[in-house]
């Protein structure tokens, strides 16, 4: 019965994983490149240099300069990669206004960390909120995560599994100020998969502030130019 559960677990993660920007296997090896493989010490570092906004939520900002490129033509590769990257029930884009210049998507990563305890299991995923205005020459990024989503397997840990129980499925939301490193006592008991949710989701807004520039500079594909 173990092997089943943790079989169907490895399943949907996979299927989750590949409607993604990154996977969140490729994430966790550049998140662990970058920051170290200890969770808590780099969720303690990179949480000393953030703050949550007054919302409660994380938000970078980052300015990119863009050359001699009109807004209209930033507008166009940007539409172009939001509509490749945000195309699945999970991540879906809710603003398009050419207009005003602004591009808001709503991303998804799942699986950034988890526990399987003794009687429960969890997994932790997130849903950034990518916003984009667009000027001529420059644009301005914004990524925004709200709250850590947890679905919890009540019953499905490993002592679980091996009596048989079949597990329910929960759904919860984490506030960030009730995580650890943002508050010393992590209030879910689980300072580890806390530390690991937030160096992810750290690591997976340099992932798309970098991948944002390199469309805009680069081209999608790079060879976008006008001479065809």
């Amino acid at each position: 019965m173990k092997r089943i559960i943790l079989s169907a677990l490895i399943g949907l993660m996979a299927i989750s994983a590949s409607a993604q920007l990154m996977r969140s296997e490729e994430l966790e090896k550049y998140a662990k490149e970058k920051f170290g493989d200890k969770w808590v010490d780099a969720a303690a570092n990179i949480g000393s240099q953030l703050a949550l906004d007054k919302n409660n939520s994380l938000t970078y900002t980052q300015v990119i300069e863009c050359g001699e490129q009109t807004k209209e033509k930033l507008y166009v590769t940007l539409n172009h990669w939001f509509v490749e990257s945000f195309n699945d029930a999970n991540s879906v884009i809710q603003l398009n206004d050419k207009e005003e210049g602004v591009i808001i998507g709503k991303g998804y990563l799942s699986d950034i960390a988890g526990h399987l305890g003794g009687m429960n299991a969890y997994n932790v995923s997130v849903h950034p909120i990518i916003k984009v205005d667009i000027k001529d020459k420059k644009i301005r990024v914004t990524y925004t995560v709200q709250c850590f989503e947890v679905e919890k397997a009540v019953g499905g840990g490993v002592m679980s599994a091996l009596s048989n129980t079949r597990p329910s499925i929960s759904t919860e939301k984490w506030p960030l100020e009730t995580c650890y490193p943002f508050i010393e006592k992590d209030e879910h008991k689980a300072k580890k998969t806390s530390s690991k949710a937030l160096v992810m989701t750290h690591a997976y807004s340099n992932v798309i502030m970098d991948k944002i520039e390199e469309a805009v500079k680069n081209g999608l594909a790079g060879n976008e130019s006008d001479n065809w």
